[in-house]
Parts: structure tokens; sequence; C-alpha cells
């Protein structure tokens, strides 16, 4: 095709005026763009969870937007010299077709991964004006939208418990029975020799002979259903007070005349009662069964105990079987001694499990049970560790294994050498585990939920935690758990969730202190200042629980009790006077001579 001069003139002429006429409306959208409305939320930028989440919007002018054009809004977030990008959106023409009438609007929501590292910035944003292929493009200058950074949520208390299994010692006063019978002929209450020289009288002698502790011994007389109502009830108590009178005296020949007064004797007849009858018949190996059954019918049916009686001694084997053989087991006083079974002493158990940890003396020393308890008589964690460790090798049970577990954890809390820190969590780790293929208990899963939280390790922490809430364990073990799942919520941002397990956790200061940031966090100021009222009570020198209290009062624009609050965290401690200096939160009273002063 051949173009006459004249010709490629026109073109290039029109190609000039599309150029000055692109040029001059991106440079018109550009200086229009400093009337653009750009507002964030919330603002300060807030950490919650571990990001920064914010919605930011942005609304232009009417006109701004020309035909065939497109305006982007990039974000970032500047510190100093450095930058994190956040991300763009686009107002493109062709989707606001009356931007000439009406102001476009686009709304964002934009986040970026929290570090440590990040502290006070800048939220700024760069429009930029182009042609819909981009190949021309103007851009504004940085425009600063927002302050950052809060990171109040970050002062949420690490929180674990710690679950022992029960060692199953009972190191309480235990008393122990000893029952020796003696036998009365029918119808009498006097001893026999034969009574006196038999076996359970030289069982007696035996007892008192040794000198056992004993609390209370109760004669107990008995009488066989035969006889009237009065016989039978003067037999019984007759026979008690025999009994009684013979107990003393044979301690009394055994020289123990002082500790008489300081036993109880209790001394009762036992009358129109077939419940040792029924014992007796239930032993009985002369009966048949349908003998046993038939008299059974009778003491349990309708009518008193003599009308039974006189139903018993009509059956044909009654004289034989019942009055000859069953009756005379009836005519006793039994004789309960209680005594205090004998218990190694604190100290000796401390002793003896401090031989057995040291090699000196055989593990057999103490009983499985002594040795567990022995874990609970010291304070000091090595040794607990070493008595644990010696219950593994002498019973490997699920008890063993969780407790030593447990105090890898207790460990792990008060070590402030990292490397360290991580060895004992996961040493705990390895050991709850075992505890767990050995027996599933809450107490294991407990301990492992705060193993995994002192690790950083949420989602396990978490999960064991729930296992813990699920398990049949003790309501404190319950309790714990939702402690834990309580302060991960907090740590996670899911405030209201963490209020409800928070809830259902214990008393204790690390839960009062995590329930109150809860209700801070989630703009609920009237109960976050309550909270801290109550933590501060409790907690009259930590000195995170004011200064929480003075963000609150912050948050509520109440000067007087944040000056009252940030001067007690200050006196307590220096360094929450010098984030208050630099803190967010506090953005709007740094010029204030009230907060000046109650940094001084």
């Amino acid at each position: 095709m051949i173009l006459n001069r004249q010709n490629v003139t026109v073109v290039a002429l029109m190609a000039a005026g599309m150029l000055a006429f692109n040029s001059c409306s991106l440079k018109q959208m550009v200086k229009m763009a400093k009337d653009q409305e750009l507002t964030v939320t919330p603002s300060p930028l807030e950490v919650h969870g571990d990001s920064v989440a914010f919605d930011i919007s942005a609304t232009l002018p009417v006109k701004m937007l020309k035909k065939n054009k497109i305006y982007s809004v990039a974000s970032f977030y500047k510190i100093g010299d450095e930058k994190i990008e956040l991300g763009s959106f686009d107002f493109v023409s062709t989707e606001f077709p009356d931007a000439k009438t009406a102001t476009p609007k686009i709304t964002k929501h934009q986040s970026y991964a929290y570090k440590q590292e990040i502290g006070n910035g800048d939220l700024v944003v760069i429009g930029s004006a182009s042609n819909l292929d981009k190949t021309k493009v103007k851009s504004t200058e940085e425009m600063p939208i927002a302050k950052g950074l809060i990171t109040t949520s970050r002062l949420v208390k690490s929180y674990s418990y710690v679950a022992y299994a029960d060692h199953g010692y009972n190191n309480k006063e235990e008393l122990v029975p000893a029952t020796v019978n003696f036998y009365f002929e029918q119808g009498k209450s006097v001893l026999r020799k034969s009574e006196m020289k038999g076996q359970n009288a030289k069982f007696l002698d035996a007892f008192i002979t040794a000198k056992n502790v004993t609390r209370t011994i109760s004669v107990i007389g008995q009488h066989s259903p035969e006889g009237t109502e009065t016989k039978n009830a003067n037999l019984a108590n007759e026979r008690s007070a025999v009994i009684e009178k013979y107990v003393k005296g044979r301690m009394k020949f055994y020289k123990q005349d002082s500790i008489i007064n300081t036993i109880q004797f209790v001394a009762k007849g036992d009358i129109k009662d077939f419940e040792p009858m029924k014992a007796a018949i239930e032993k009985d190996a002369k009966l048949s069964p349908e003998q046993k059954s038939e008299i059974l019918n009778i003491i349990n049916g309708s009518g008193d105990f003599t009308a039974k009686q006189d139903q018993i001694a009509k059956l044909p084997y009654y004289n034989k079987l019942v009055l000859a053989h069953l009756y005379p087991s009836l005519r006793t006083a039994r004789t309960e001694i209680w005594t205090v079974k004998p218990k190694k002493s604190d100290a000796e158990i401390t002793l003896l499990a401090g031989q057995i940890t040291s090699g000196k003396v055989s593990v057999d020393t103490l009983n499985a049970e002594e040795l567990a308890y022995a874990g609970t008589l010291t304070p000091i964690l090595s040794e607990k560790v070493a008595i644990y460790e010696a219950l593994i090798k002498k019973t490997d049970s699920w008890v063993a294994y969780n407790n030593l577990g447990a105090v890898y954890v207790e460990m792990a809390k008060v070590e402030v050498d990292q490397n360290k820190k991580t060895d004992l969590v996961n040493k705990a780790i390895n050991t709850l585990e075992m505890s767990l293929k050995k027996q599933e208990s809450g107490e294991a899963h407990v301990n492992l939920a705060s193993a995994y939280m002192l690790s950083g390790v949420r989602e396990s922490s978490r999960d064991q935690a729930n296992k813990a809430v699920a398990s049949n364990a003790t309501d404190a073990v319950k309790k714990g758990a939702n402690g834990i799942l309580g302060t991960l919520d907090v740590k996670d941002g899911k405030y209201d969730i963490a209020l409800q397990d928070l809830s259902k956790s214990n008393d204790s200061l690390e839960v009062k202190f995590n329930s109150a940031l809860a209700s801070l966090l989630k703009r609920d100021f009237n109960t976050a200042k309550a909270g801290f009222a109550n933590y501060t009570a409790a907690a009259p020198k930590d000195a995170s629980g004011f200064y929480l209290a003075a963000v609150t009062a912050a948050r509520q624009k109440d000067e007087a009790s944040l000056t009252t609050n940030l001067q007690k965290a200050k006196a307590l401690s220096s360094k929450w006077g010098e984030r208050a200096v630099s803190d967010m939160e506090f953005y709007d009273y740094w010029n204030s001579d009230n907060f000046k002063n109650a940094l001084k």
C-alpha cells in the first residue's frame, strides 16, 4: 500500500494528539487522586492471631476515573526504608460506567503475616493511573493512611497444666479389722473354759501382746432365733458384756491397763436380726439348695420375727439341721478389733526412696504405691525424675511414665536455656506417649497439651487438650485442659471461643488474665476493665495487669484511669514504661502531660 506524504503527516498528527490526550488524562487522574477518600479499619493496625488484617476502602472523586482508564491502589506497610508489599486493587473504567456522576468505591480485605521484628510503621498507598493495557502509567506519591502496630494480643500469658496420676498410697491413718468369735451354749451367756483355752482366745492373746495401736473394739452379742423375745434380748446383751469384760481382763493380764481408756469399747446386742442367719445359711454345706431356699423364703416373707421362727420350727429337718447344726453358730459374741494399719512415716519413705535412686538399697524396699508417693514428698524436680525413673523400672506402668513426663513439663516451664528447654519438652512428649501406649488417660493428654504449648505447636496442643476434656479424668484435669484451649484461642485470635473455654477452666492467675485480655481484644471494654481489676487484686505485684488496665482505659478514653494504672505498672517494672512510649495503644496520649508524668 502506497501512502502519500500528506496522509502520513495526518496519521502522525493524530497519534501525537492521542498521546498528548492520554498523558493529560493520566496526569489529571493523578492530580485528582489527592481528593480520594481512603479509610482503614482498624486504625491503627492490630495484630490478631499471627497476622495483621484490615479492610482498606478507597472512594474516588466524581469524574476522576476517565474512559478507558484504570486507577490502581497499591498498599505497603513501611518501616523505615523497608516495605512489605500487601497487594493492590483496580478501578477499571468499564466496570464503573457512571463514574462521571457517581463516586466509585472499592473495599478490600488485606493482611500480612506478623513477625516479631516488625515494629511501628505506616500503612501507605500509591495510586497509579494507566491505560487499559497499562502501557502508560502515572503514579502518585506515597500516601500514609494508617499507623501501626498494636501488639496487645501478643501479651497473652502462657498457660500450662501439669497432672500427676494418683499414686494409690494412703498416707492417712487407716483402721483394719480383726474379728474374733466366742461361742456360747444355748440360752446361756457364760463363757466356757473351752472357749477361753481355744484357738480364738489364743488369737486374742497374741493380738494383745503384739501391742497393735487400737482405736475401737466392738463386741456384738448375738442369739439364735429360738426362744422368747425377752430371753433373746437379754442373751445378746449379756454375751456382749461378758466378752467386753473378758477382753479388758486379758489386756490387764498383759499389763496394758494404761491403754484401755484410750480404746473405745462398743458393746451391744444384735436382737431379732435374721441377717447373721442368712449369712450362715449361705455358707452351710449340710443344707440342700432346696432347704436353703425354703428357709430363706420364710425369712424374707411376711410376719414378725417370732412368727417366722415358728414357721422354721415346723420344718421336718428343723431339729437335725437347724436347731442342732445351724443355730449353734449364731450363739456368739462377734468381737471386732479396729487397729491402726502399720505404715512407714513420710520421713522413712523419703529416706528409702533416696537410697533406692542412689542404688544403696533394692527398688523392692518400697512397694509401688509407696515409691510413687515418694515422688510427691520432694519439691526438687531432679529428685522427682530419679524416683519416677525407678518406678518405671519397678512397674513399667502408665502412672510412672505419666508422672515422669509431668516432671519434664514442669522443668521445661522454668528452664531459660532454649536448647535445654527444647530437650526437656521432647523428653516429656516421648515419655507421655509411652504412658498413653500403656493406658489412655486424661492426665497424659493434658500433660502432652502443655508440652506442645511450650514448644509452640498449637495444633497438637489443641488436639491433646480436647482429648483430655473428652476423657474420664477428674474435673481438675478437664479444667486445666480448658485453660489450655482458652489460651490457644486467644493466641489464634478467637476471642469469643476463648472466653467460653476459659469460663470452664480453673481460677488460676493466668486464666484470670487471659480472660480479661480476650474481653479487651473483642472490644468488650467494661468486662475487660472488671477483669483486670480482679486480676490486679489477686496479683498486685504483676505489672502487666496494671499495664493492660491502662490500655483498657485508653480505649475507653478514660485518661485518669489510664494514668493511675500506668504509674503502677511502671513503678513495678520499668520495661512497661519503656513499652508505653512507643505503644500505639497510647498514640493519642503521647503528648499529654498526664501521660508523660505517669512515666516519670
